[in-house]
Protein backbone atom coordinates (compact mmCIF):
# COMPACT_ATOMS: atom_id res chain seq x y z
CA UNK A 1 0.00 0.00 0.00
CA UNK A 2 1.33 3.48 -0.93
CA UNK A 3 -0.11 6.68 0.90
CA UNK A 4 1.19 9.14 -1.64
CA UNK A 5 -0.06 13.33 -1.69
CA UNK A 6 -1.68 13.59 -5.29
CA UNK A 7 -2.01 17.31 -4.98
CA UNK A 8 1.55 17.76 -4.17
CA UNK A 9 2.74 15.15 -6.82
CA UNK A 10 0.70 17.46 -9.83
CA UNK A 11 2.10 20.90 -8.00
CA UNK A 12 5.67 19.66 -7.92
CA UNK A 13 5.38 18.06 -11.74
CA UNK A 14 4.50 21.60 -13.09
CA UNK A 15 6.99 23.18 -11.10
CA UNK A 16 10.08 20.38 -12.38
CA UNK A 17 9.58 16.94 -13.02
CA UNK A 18 12.36 15.85 -11.18
CA UNK A 19 10.92 16.62 -7.75
CA UNK A 20 7.63 14.87 -8.89
CA UNK A 21 9.71 12.18 -9.80
CA UNK A 22 10.30 10.88 -6.53
CA UNK A 23 6.70 9.63 -5.66
CA UNK A 24 6.40 8.21 -9.69
CA UNK A 25 9.72 6.39 -8.54
CA UNK A 26 8.61 4.84 -5.56
CA UNK A 27 5.43 3.63 -7.83
CA UNK A 28 7.44 2.18 -10.57
CA UNK A 29 10.34 0.33 -8.17
CA UNK A 30 7.17 -1.27 -6.57
CA UNK A 31 5.70 -2.60 -9.55
CA UNK A 32 8.98 -3.55 -11.18
CA UNK A 33 9.64 -5.66 -7.99
CA UNK A 34 6.63 -7.69 -8.41
CA UNK A 35 4.52 -5.85 -5.89
CA UNK A 36 0.90 -5.74 -6.14
CA UNK A 37 0.18 -1.46 -5.58
CA UNK A 38 -2.65 -0.05 -4.02
CA UNK A 39 -2.51 3.73 -3.93
CA UNK A 40 -4.30 6.01 -1.78
CA UNK A 41 -4.59 10.25 -1.49
CA UNK A 42 -7.41 12.31 -0.95
CA UNK A 43 -7.87 15.37 -3.27
CA UNK A 44 -10.21 18.42 -3.32
CA UNK A 45 -12.95 19.27 -0.92
CA UNK A 46 -15.35 16.90 -0.01
CA UNK A 47 -18.62 18.40 -1.60
CA UNK A 48 -17.03 20.08 -4.20
CA UNK A 49 -18.79 18.87 -8.00
CA UNK A 50 -15.57 19.95 -9.47
CA UNK A 51 -13.39 17.41 -7.68
CA UNK A 52 -12.01 14.67 -10.15
CA UNK A 53 -13.53 11.31 -9.90
CA UNK A 54 -11.37 8.32 -9.19
CA UNK A 55 -11.61 7.56 -12.70
CA UNK A 56 -10.04 10.31 -14.14
CA UNK A 57 -7.56 10.30 -11.75
CA UNK A 58 -6.28 7.13 -12.21
CA UNK A 59 -6.11 7.93 -15.94
CA UNK A 60 -3.73 10.73 -15.32
CA UNK A 61 -1.96 8.77 -12.79
CA UNK A 62 -1.70 5.89 -16.12
CA UNK A 63 -0.43 8.83 -18.81
CA UNK A 64 2.30 9.68 -16.25
CA UNK A 65 3.61 6.40 -15.43
CA UNK A 66 3.20 4.68 -18.40
CA UNK A 67 1.37 1.74 -16.53
CA UNK A 68 -2.09 0.93 -16.01
CA UNK A 69 -3.57 2.18 -12.89
CA UNK A 70 -6.84 0.77 -12.00
CA UNK A 71 -10.01 2.57 -10.48
CA UNK A 72 -11.49 1.37 -7.53
CA UNK A 73 -14.50 3.38 -6.47
CA UNK A 74 -14.13 2.47 -3.33
CA UNK A 75 -11.75 2.36 0.12
CA UNK A 76 -9.30 -1.18 -0.03
CA UNK A 77 -11.55 -4.43 1.26
CA UNK A 78 -9.95 -7.63 1.46
CA UNK A 79 -12.67 -9.40 -0.07
CA UNK A 80 -13.10 -7.02 -2.94
CA UNK A 81 -9.97 -6.85 -3.91
CA UNK A 82 -9.15 -10.63 -4.24
CA UNK A 83 -12.79 -10.07 -6.58
CA UNK A 84 -12.46 -11.35 -10.39
CA UNK A 85 -12.55 -7.15 -11.37
CA UNK A 86 -9.43 -6.34 -9.55
CA UNK A 87 -7.50 -9.57 -9.21
CA UNK A 88 -5.33 -9.21 -12.76
CA UNK A 89 -4.20 -5.40 -11.91
CA UNK A 90 -1.41 -4.49 -10.36
CA UNK A 91 -1.62 -1.00 -9.73
CA UNK A 92 -5.17 -0.14 -8.02
CA UNK A 93 -6.20 3.56 -6.94
CA UNK A 94 -9.00 3.85 -4.70
CA UNK A 95 -11.65 6.64 -3.84
CA UNK A 96 -10.59 9.84 -2.89
CA UNK A 97 -9.65 9.89 1.50
CA UNK A 98 -11.37 13.30 1.71
CA UNK A 99 -14.78 11.51 1.21
CA UNK A 100 -14.31 9.79 4.55
CA UNK A 101 -14.86 11.04 7.90
CA UNK A 102 -12.95 8.10 9.38
CA UNK A 103 -9.33 9.42 8.10
CA UNK A 104 -9.14 12.89 9.72
CA UNK A 105 -10.46 10.81 12.69
CA UNK A 106 -7.61 8.61 12.32
CA UNK A 107 -10.47 5.78 13.41
CA UNK A 108 -8.52 2.05 13.79
CA UNK A 109 -11.67 0.25 12.33
CA UNK A 110 -11.17 2.38 9.13
CA UNK A 111 -7.23 1.95 9.68
CA UNK A 112 -8.35 -1.64 9.40
CA UNK A 113 -9.97 -1.68 6.39
CA UNK A 114 -7.69 0.32 4.30
CA UNK A 115 -5.01 -1.77 5.33
CA UNK A 116 -6.59 -5.09 4.60
CA UNK A 117 -4.78 -7.41 2.31
CA UNK A 118 -1.68 -5.34 2.04
CA UNK A 119 1.45 -6.72 4.21
CA UNK A 120 3.98 -3.93 3.36
CA UNK A 121 2.93 0.05 3.59
CA UNK A 122 4.90 2.69 2.22
CA UNK A 123 4.60 6.30 2.51
CA UNK A 124 5.53 8.81 0.30
CA UNK A 125 2.57 11.46 1.80
CA UNK A 126 5.69 13.89 3.68
CA UNK A 127 4.15 17.03 3.57
CA UNK A 128 1.30 15.32 5.93
CA UNK A 129 3.43 13.92 8.25
CA UNK A 130 2.48 16.44 11.05
CA UNK A 131 -0.82 15.05 10.84
CA UNK A 132 -2.23 11.86 12.28
CA UNK A 133 -4.21 10.55 9.77
CA UNK A 134 -5.79 6.53 9.56
CA UNK A 135 -4.03 6.39 6.16
CA UNK A 136 -0.60 7.88 7.44
CA UNK A 137 -0.52 6.29 11.21
CA UNK A 138 -3.71 4.19 11.69
CA UNK A 139 -2.68 1.56 9.31
CA UNK A 140 0.92 1.67 9.95
CA UNK A 141 -0.41 -0.93 13.32
CA UNK A 142 -2.24 -3.28 10.53
CA UNK A 143 1.07 -4.48 7.99
CA UNK A 144 3.99 -5.93 9.34
CA UNK A 145 6.74 -3.23 7.21
CA UNK A 146 6.14 0.40 7.65
CA UNK A 147 8.64 2.41 5.11
CA UNK A 148 9.27 5.63 3.67
CA UNK A 149 9.28 6.49 -0.06
CA UNK A 150 11.64 7.60 -2.20
CA UNK A 151 9.95 11.40 -2.03
CA UNK A 152 9.26 10.99 1.48
CA UNK A 153 13.09 10.18 1.95
CA UNK A 154 14.10 13.39 -0.18
CA UNK A 155 11.96 15.55 1.93
CA UNK A 156 12.92 14.53 5.73
CA UNK A 157 16.84 14.55 4.73
CA UNK A 158 16.35 18.10 3.47
CA UNK A 159 14.10 18.95 6.49
CA UNK A 160 16.89 17.71 8.75
CA UNK A 161 19.44 19.58 6.60
CA UNK A 162 17.81 23.05 7.88
CA UNK A 163 19.26 22.20 11.78
CA UNK A 164 22.76 22.30 9.91
CA UNK A 165 25.21 24.91 10.38
CA UNK A 166 27.64 23.58 7.83
CA UNK A 167 27.86 26.37 5.73
CA UNK A 168 28.17 30.46 7.32
CA UNK A 169 26.72 33.08 7.73
CA UNK A 170 23.66 31.25 8.05
CA UNK A 171 20.72 33.82 7.95
CA UNK A 172 16.96 32.82 8.78
CA UNK A 173 14.13 35.34 7.18
CA UNK A 174 11.39 35.31 8.82
CA UNK A 175 7.79 36.63 7.90
CA UNK A 176 4.22 36.05 9.15
CA UNK A 177 2.50 36.44 12.29
CA UNK A 178 1.17 33.96 15.15
CA UNK A 179 4.54 34.83 17.20
CA UNK A 180 3.56 32.79 20.41
CA UNK A 181 2.41 30.02 18.70
CA UNK A 182 5.76 29.69 16.89
CA UNK A 183 7.53 30.76 19.75
CA UNK A 184 9.37 27.45 20.35
CA UNK A 185 10.79 27.60 16.58
CA UNK A 186 12.07 30.68 16.30
CA UNK A 187 14.49 29.90 19.68
CA UNK A 188 15.39 27.36 17.80
CA UNK A 189 16.54 29.58 14.87
CA UNK A 190 18.11 31.70 17.00
CA UNK A 191 20.60 28.90 18.31
CA UNK A 192 21.40 27.88 15.06
CA UNK A 193 21.61 30.64 12.56
CA UNK A 194 23.65 33.78 12.86
CA UNK A 195 21.23 36.10 12.41
CA UNK A 196 17.42 36.35 12.37
CA UNK A 197 15.55 38.50 9.66
CA UNK A 198 11.38 39.62 10.55
CA UNK A 199 9.69 40.70 7.62
CA UNK A 200 6.26 39.71 8.58
CA UNK A 201 3.92 40.70 11.59
CA UNK A 202 6.12 39.14 13.71
CA UNK A 203 8.68 41.98 13.38
CA UNK A 204 6.16 44.10 15.67
CA UNK A 205 6.11 41.54 18.71
CA UNK A 206 10.54 42.39 17.88
CA UNK A 207 9.98 45.81 17.93
CA UNK A 208 7.85 46.03 21.03
CA UNK A 209 10.65 44.30 23.37
CA UNK A 210 13.23 46.22 21.73
CA UNK A 211 11.68 49.38 23.49
CA UNK A 212 10.10 50.61 20.28
CA UNK A 213 6.42 51.80 20.10
CA UNK A 214 4.42 49.74 18.34
CA UNK A 215 0.51 50.61 17.83
CA UNK A 216 -1.53 48.00 19.92
CA UNK A 217 -3.13 46.54 17.21
CA UNK A 218 -0.45 44.89 15.77
CA UNK A 219 0.97 43.13 19.14
CA UNK A 220 -0.14 39.69 20.31
CA UNK A 221 -0.13 40.77 24.47
CA UNK A 222 0.09 37.54 25.63
CA UNK A 223 3.57 36.52 23.71
CA UNK A 224 5.38 39.90 25.35
CA UNK A 225 7.57 36.57 27.70
CA UNK A 226 8.57 34.61 24.37
CA UNK A 227 9.54 37.59 22.21
CA UNK A 228 11.73 38.73 25.59
CA UNK A 229 13.17 35.12 25.96
CA UNK A 230 14.10 35.55 21.86
CA UNK A 231 16.00 38.59 22.15
CA UNK A 232 18.04 37.00 25.73
CA UNK A 233 19.34 34.33 24.01
CA UNK A 234 19.92 36.55 20.62
CA UNK A 235 21.75 39.52 22.68
CA UNK A 236 23.63 36.50 24.29
CA UNK A 237 24.75 34.56 21.40
CA UNK A 238 26.38 38.05 19.85
CA UNK A 239 24.41 37.41 16.75
CA UNK A 240 21.90 40.56 14.86
CA UNK A 241 18.09 40.61 14.66
CA UNK A 242 16.88 42.92 12.32
CA UNK A 243 13.54 44.19 11.72
CA UNK A 244 12.31 46.49 8.85
CA UNK A 245 13.81 50.48 9.36
CA UNK A 246 10.87 51.90 7.00
CA UNK A 247 7.44 50.09 5.93
CA UNK A 248 5.17 51.08 2.92
CA UNK A 249 1.92 52.07 4.49
CA UNK A 250 -1.69 52.16 3.09
CA UNK A 251 -4.22 54.60 4.28
CA UNK A 252 -7.14 53.38 5.88
CA UNK A 253 -9.95 55.65 4.07
CA UNK A 254 -8.36 55.40 1.00
CA UNK A 255 -6.89 52.15 -0.43
CA UNK A 256 -5.02 53.87 -3.34
CA UNK A 257 -3.34 56.40 -1.38
CA UNK A 258 0.15 54.53 0.16
CA UNK A 259 3.46 56.12 2.27
CA UNK A 260 6.56 55.48 3.47
CA UNK A 261 6.91 55.64 7.00
CA UNK A 262 9.91 54.86 9.99
CA UNK A 263 8.53 51.53 11.43
CA UNK A 264 9.33 53.56 14.60
CA UNK A 265 6.91 56.37 13.71
CA UNK A 266 3.76 54.84 12.39
CA UNK A 267 0.94 56.94 12.52
CA UNK A 268 -2.85 56.36 13.30
CA UNK A 269 -5.01 55.92 9.91
CA UNK A 270 -2.18 53.83 8.16
CA UNK A 271 -1.50 50.13 7.88
CA UNK A 272 1.75 48.91 6.99
CA UNK A 273 1.42 45.93 3.77
CA UNK A 274 5.05 45.73 2.79
CA UNK A 275 8.97 46.62 3.23
CA UNK A 276 10.47 49.88 2.53
CA UNK A 277 13.26 50.47 0.51
CA UNK A 278 15.74 51.41 2.97
CA UNK A 279 14.41 47.91 4.81
CA UNK A 280 15.17 46.38 1.34
CA UNK A 281 18.46 47.64 0.99
CA UNK A 282 19.66 46.63 4.51
CA UNK A 283 18.26 43.25 3.84
CA UNK A 284 19.96 42.91 0.79
CA UNK A 285 23.18 43.95 2.79
CA UNK A 286 23.04 41.33 5.09
CA UNK A 287 22.23 38.65 2.24
CA UNK A 288 25.52 39.53 -0.12
CA UNK A 289 27.59 37.97 2.93
CA UNK A 290 25.54 34.72 3.57
CA UNK A 291 26.39 31.46 2.25
CA UNK A 292 23.11 29.58 3.64
CA UNK A 293 19.70 31.16 3.79
CA UNK A 294 16.22 29.89 5.07
CA UNK A 295 13.30 31.88 4.32
CA UNK A 296 10.06 30.92 5.91
CA UNK A 297 7.04 32.84 6.29
CA UNK A 298 5.80 35.46 3.41
CA UNK A 299 6.44 39.10 3.26
CA UNK A 300 3.18 40.11 4.60
CA UNK A 301 2.15 42.52 7.21
CA UNK A 302 -1.74 43.09 6.16
CA UNK A 303 -4.03 42.03 3.11
CA UNK A 304 -2.46 41.79 -0.14
CA UNK A 305 -2.50 44.87 -1.43
CA UNK A 306 -1.77 46.38 -5.13
CA UNK A 307 1.67 48.53 -4.83
CA UNK A 308 3.21 45.43 -2.13
CA UNK A 309 6.60 44.52 -4.16
CA UNK A 310 8.98 43.84 -1.18
CA UNK A 311 8.66 39.74 -1.61
CA UNK A 312 9.21 39.83 -5.25
CA UNK A 313 12.28 42.44 -4.79
CA UNK A 314 13.31 39.74 -2.12
CA UNK A 315 12.91 37.02 -4.47
CA UNK A 316 15.77 38.61 -6.88
CA UNK A 317 17.82 39.20 -4.17
CA UNK A 318 17.95 35.58 -3.37
CA UNK A 319 18.04 34.76 -6.87
CA UNK A 320 21.63 36.71 -7.16
CA UNK A 321 22.81 34.85 -4.14
CA UNK A 322 22.08 31.14 -4.96
CA UNK A 323 23.98 32.13 -7.98
CA UNK A 324 26.92 32.82 -6.13
CA UNK A 325 26.76 29.80 -4.41
CA UNK A 326 24.18 30.35 -1.68
CA UNK A 327 22.60 26.97 0.06
CA UNK A 328 18.58 28.26 -0.07
CA UNK A 329 15.41 27.04 1.99
CA UNK A 330 12.11 28.13 1.07
CA UNK A 331 9.42 27.43 3.48
CA UNK A 332 5.69 28.43 2.58
CA UNK A 333 3.40 28.18 -0.56
CA UNK A 334 3.90 32.31 -0.82
CA UNK A 335 7.83 32.04 -0.31
CA UNK A 336 7.88 29.38 -2.93
CA UNK A 337 5.84 30.98 -5.67
CA UNK A 338 7.67 34.00 -4.91
CA UNK A 339 11.39 32.56 -6.10
CA UNK A 340 10.08 30.42 -8.50
CA UNK A 341 8.81 34.05 -10.37
CA UNK A 342 12.15 35.33 -9.59
CA UNK A 343 13.37 32.63 -12.21
CA UNK A 344 15.40 30.63 -9.21
CA UNK A 345 16.26 27.09 -10.45
CA UNK A 346 14.71 24.31 -8.27
CA UNK A 347 17.93 22.66 -8.40
CA UNK A 348 19.85 25.89 -6.71
CA UNK A 349 17.25 25.70 -3.49
CA UNK A 350 15.11 23.92 -1.73
CA UNK A 351 11.57 24.33 -1.47
CA UNK A 352 8.64 23.13 1.14
CA UNK A 353 5.17 24.75 0.12
CA UNK A 354 3.44 23.25 3.77
CA UNK A 355 5.16 25.67 6.22
CA UNK A 356 3.10 23.92 9.02
CA UNK A 357 5.40 20.37 8.81
CA UNK A 358 8.71 22.68 8.72
CA UNK A 359 7.57 24.99 11.88
CA UNK A 360 6.48 21.57 13.71
CA UNK A 361 10.12 20.29 12.90
CA UNK A 362 11.48 23.32 14.44
CA UNK A 363 9.76 23.63 17.34
CA UNK A 364 10.81 20.06 18.49
CA UNK A 365 7.34 17.87 17.20
CA UNK A 366 7.62 14.70 16.55
CA UNK A 367 6.11 14.32 12.82
CA UNK A 368 3.59 11.70 13.32
CA UNK A 369 3.66 10.31 10.04
CA UNK A 370 7.61 9.80 10.30
CA UNK A 371 7.51 8.38 14.13
CA UNK A 372 5.25 5.65 12.15
CA UNK A 373 7.55 4.38 10.16
CA UNK A 374 10.40 1.23 11.03
CA UNK A 375 13.15 3.87 9.57
CA UNK A 376 12.55 6.91 11.97
CA UNK A 377 15.47 6.02 13.88
CA UNK A 378 17.80 9.62 13.78
CA UNK A 379 20.85 9.17 14.96
CA UNK A 380 24.46 7.62 13.47
CA UNK A 381 26.30 5.65 15.78
CA UNK A 382 29.84 5.98 16.16
CA UNK A 383 30.32 2.64 17.56
CA UNK A 384 33.94 3.32 18.17
CA UNK A 385 33.45 6.26 20.36
CA UNK A 386 30.71 3.88 22.41
CA UNK A 387 32.63 0.68 22.72
CA UNK A 388 36.37 0.31 23.56
CA UNK A 389 36.32 -2.58 21.14
CA UNK A 390 33.51 -2.45 18.96
CA UNK A 391 34.16 -5.58 16.95
CA UNK A 392 33.73 -7.70 19.78
CA UNK A 393 30.65 -10.04 19.81
CA UNK A 394 27.23 -7.83 20.95
CA UNK A 395 24.44 -9.10 22.85
CA UNK A 396 21.25 -6.68 22.84
CA UNK A 397 19.17 -6.96 25.44
CA UNK A 398 15.57 -5.89 23.74
CA UNK A 399 13.33 -3.67 26.57
CA UNK A 400 16.27 -3.80 29.32
CA UNK A 401 13.91 -1.52 31.67
CA UNK A 402 16.68 -0.01 34.60
CA UNK A 403 19.77 -1.92 32.52
CA UNK A 404 20.23 -4.68 35.95
CA UNK A 405 20.88 -7.34 33.16
CA UNK A 406 23.18 -5.97 30.82
CA UNK A 407 25.15 -3.79 33.46
CA UNK A 408 25.80 -7.03 35.20
CA UNK A 409 26.70 -9.19 32.38
CA UNK A 410 29.12 -6.39 31.09
CA UNK A 411 30.80 -6.92 34.18
CA UNK A 412 30.96 -10.63 33.99
CA UNK A 413 31.75 -10.98 30.23
CA UNK A 414 34.55 -8.33 29.32
CA UNK A 415 34.62 -9.78 26.20
CA UNK A 416 31.68 -9.26 25.00
CA UNK A 417 29.98 -5.71 24.05
CA UNK A 418 26.36 -5.72 25.50
CA UNK A 419 23.46 -2.94 24.26
CA UNK A 420 20.52 -1.98 25.63
CA UNK A 421 17.55 -0.75 24.27
CA UNK A 422 14.41 0.95 25.91
CA UNK A 423 11.76 2.82 24.85
CA UNK A 424 11.49 4.98 28.17
CA UNK A 425 13.60 7.15 27.85
CA UNK A 426 13.66 8.12 31.77
CA UNK A 427 15.33 4.36 32.68
CA UNK A 428 18.07 4.94 29.74
CA UNK A 429 18.97 8.19 31.53
CA UNK A 430 19.27 6.25 34.72
CA UNK A 431 21.60 3.58 33.50
CA UNK A 432 23.64 6.43 31.63
CA UNK A 433 24.58 7.87 34.95
CA UNK A 434 24.88 4.16 36.71
CA UNK A 435 27.71 3.52 33.39
CA UNK A 436 29.48 6.88 34.31
CA UNK A 437 30.17 5.61 38.14
CA UNK A 438 30.53 2.23 37.48
CA UNK A 439 33.02 3.34 33.91
CA UNK A 440 32.34 0.42 32.02
CA UNK A 441 33.77 0.40 28.30
CA UNK A 442 31.30 -2.93 26.70
CA UNK A 443 28.08 -1.47 27.37
CA UNK A 444 26.10 1.27 26.40
CA UNK A 445 21.79 1.72 26.29
CA UNK A 446 19.64 3.40 23.71
CA UNK A 447 16.36 5.06 24.15
CA UNK A 448 14.48 3.46 20.92
CA UNK A 449 11.03 1.48 20.48
CA UNK A 450 13.16 -1.72 18.90
CA UNK A 451 10.38 -3.44 17.28
CA UNK A 452 10.88 -0.39 14.60
CA UNK A 453 14.42 0.49 14.77
CA UNK A 454 16.76 -2.97 16.01
CA UNK A 455 17.44 -3.23 12.49
CA UNK A 456 18.75 -0.05 11.40
CA UNK A 457 20.80 0.12 14.78
CA UNK A 458 22.87 -3.43 15.23
CA UNK A 459 23.24 -3.62 11.27
CA UNK A 460 25.36 -1.06 11.60
CA UNK A 461 27.46 -2.58 14.29
CA UNK A 462 31.17 -3.93 12.59
CA UNK A 463 31.38 -6.99 14.86
CA UNK A 464 28.68 -10.38 14.82
CA UNK A 465 25.30 -10.13 16.65
CA UNK A 466 26.12 -13.37 19.11
CA UNK A 467 22.91 -12.95 21.57
CA UNK A 468 19.43 -11.02 21.83
CA UNK A 469 17.34 -11.08 24.60
CA UNK A 470 13.67 -10.15 24.91
CA UNK A 471 12.74 -11.02 28.89
CA UNK A 472 9.51 -10.33 30.48
CA UNK A 473 8.11 -7.81 27.79
CA UNK A 474 4.36 -6.48 29.32
CA UNK A 475 1.91 -8.81 28.90
CA UNK A 476 -1.16 -6.15 28.78
CA UNK A 477 1.14 -4.81 24.77
CA UNK A 478 1.96 -8.43 23.86
CA UNK A 479 -1.68 -9.83 23.33
CA UNK A 480 -2.34 -10.79 19.83
CA UNK A 481 -3.17 -7.55 17.22
CA UNK A 482 -2.17 -4.78 19.74
CA UNK A 483 -0.72 -2.17 18.53
CA UNK A 484 2.34 -2.31 21.05
CA UNK A 485 3.10 -5.53 20.95
CA UNK A 486 7.14 -5.55 20.76
CA UNK A 487 7.48 -9.31 19.26
CA UNK A 488 6.27 -8.29 16.08
CA UNK A 489 7.28 -10.17 12.04
CA UNK A 490 9.76 -6.79 11.24
CA UNK A 491 11.12 -7.33 14.69
CA UNK A 492 11.47 -11.10 14.08
CA UNK A 493 13.26 -10.61 10.77
CA UNK A 494 15.50 -8.31 11.81
CA UNK A 495 17.13 -10.62 14.42
CA UNK A 496 17.27 -13.11 12.47
CA UNK A 497 18.69 -11.72 9.57
CA UNK A 498 21.31 -10.02 11.50
CA UNK A 499 21.84 -13.01 13.87
CA UNK A 500 25.51 -14.76 13.25
CA UNK A 501 25.31 -18.40 12.59
CA UNK A 502 24.72 -20.78 15.72
CA UNK A 503 23.95 -17.38 17.73
CA UNK A 504 21.11 -17.83 20.05
CA UNK A 505 18.09 -15.74 21.35
CA UNK A 506 16.85 -16.22 24.64
CA UNK A 507 13.21 -15.78 25.83
CA UNK A 508 11.72 -15.68 29.42
CA UNK A 509 8.64 -14.69 31.07
CA UNK A 510 6.70 -15.32 34.11
CA UNK A 511 3.71 -15.41 32.04
CA UNK A 512 3.79 -18.67 29.73
CA UNK A 513 1.25 -17.69 27.59
CA UNK A 514 3.90 -13.98 26.73
CA UNK A 515 7.27 -16.68 26.28
CA UNK A 516 4.73 -19.44 23.92
CA UNK A 517 3.60 -16.58 21.65
CA UNK A 518 7.17 -14.71 21.04
CA UNK A 519 8.46 -19.15 20.95
CA UNK A 520 5.88 -19.14 17.98
CA UNK A 521 6.74 -15.45 16.19
CA UNK A 522 10.01 -16.72 15.92
CA UNK A 523 9.71 -20.12 14.64
CA UNK A 524 6.54 -18.74 11.70
CA UNK A 525 8.65 -15.92 10.43
CA UNK A 526 11.69 -17.93 11.09
CA UNK A 527 11.10 -19.47 8.09
CA UNK A 528 13.57 -23.13 9.13
CA UNK A 529 16.20 -20.05 10.07
CA UNK A 530 15.74 -20.40 13.76
CA UNK A 531 15.13 -23.65 15.82
CA UNK A 532 15.02 -24.35 19.87
CA UNK A 533 18.77 -24.59 20.86
CA UNK A 534 19.76 -28.36 20.74
CA UNK A 535 21.32 -28.64 24.35
CA UNK A 536 17.00 -28.31 25.49
CA UNK A 537 15.49 -30.36 22.78
CA UNK A 538 13.80 -32.43 25.10
CA UNK A 539 13.22 -29.80 28.06
CA UNK A 540 9.67 -27.83 27.42
CA UNK A 541 11.68 -25.16 29.70
CA UNK A 542 14.97 -24.12 31.02
CA UNK A 543 14.89 -24.69 34.71
CA UNK A 544 17.73 -22.26 35.39
CA UNK A 545 18.65 -18.94 33.84
CA UNK A 546 21.85 -20.09 31.47
CA UNK A 547 23.96 -17.13 32.64
CA UNK A 548 23.85 -16.69 35.75
CA UNK A 549 22.49 -13.10 36.09
CA UNK A 550 19.01 -11.63 36.66
CA UNK A 551 17.11 -9.34 35.51
CA UNK A 552 15.66 -7.12 38.54
CA UNK A 553 11.65 -8.60 37.56
CA UNK A 554 13.61 -12.31 36.89
CA UNK A 555 14.78 -11.99 40.52
CA UNK A 556 11.69 -10.18 41.95
CA UNK A 557 9.24 -13.17 40.47
CA UNK A 558 12.11 -15.96 41.54
CA UNK A 559 11.66 -14.16 45.09
CA UNK A 560 8.30 -14.84 45.27
CA UNK A 561 8.47 -18.08 44.66
CA UNK A 562 6.75 -18.34 41.37
CA UNK A 563 8.25 -19.92 38.19
CA UNK A 564 10.32 -18.48 35.23
CA UNK A 565 8.59 -19.60 31.70
CA UNK A 566 12.50 -19.96 29.64
CA UNK A 567 13.66 -21.04 26.35
CA UNK A 568 16.76 -20.37 24.03
CA UNK A 569 16.11 -20.31 20.47
CA UNK A 570 19.27 -20.81 17.89
CA UNK A 571 19.83 -19.74 14.56
CA UNK A 572 21.10 -22.43 12.38
CA UNK A 573 22.99 -21.99 9.09
CA UNK A 574 21.29 -24.07 6.36
CA UNK A 575 17.28 -24.09 7.15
Amino acid sequence: MLRFDLITLLELLNIHNAFGNGTLSTIRYLYNAGAKVFLISNWGRSGDPAVLSVEAVAGHLSSLLQLKVVAAKTVPCYMEIKSEKFHKADILLFENLTLFREELANCPAFSEKLASGASIFVNDAFFLSHKILASTVGVTRFCYARLAGFHFEDQLLQLKQIRERTMQPYLAIIGGGKFLEKAAALLRLASICDGLIFVGMLAFQVMHVSGISVPSCFLEHDAFGEAADLIELVNSRKIPIYFPTDLLCVNDNNSELFEIFSSERLLPGWTPIDLGPMALKEINNFLSVCKKVLWIGPVKFASSVNGAVGASDLGRMLEIICKNGCDLTVVGNAACQTVLAAKISVSQCKMFENASVVWDFLKGKTLPGVAALDRAYPYEIDWATIYENPTQPLVVDIGSGNGLFPLKMAKKWKDLNFLGLEINNKLVMHCHDVMLNCNRKNVHFISTNATCTFRSIVSTYPGELFLVSIQCPNPDFNREGHRWRMVQRALVEAIIDLLAVDAKVFLQSDIEAVTIRMKEQFIKYGKGRIVKDEDEEDKVWLPENPFGVRSDWEQHVVDRGDFMYRMMLRKVGNP
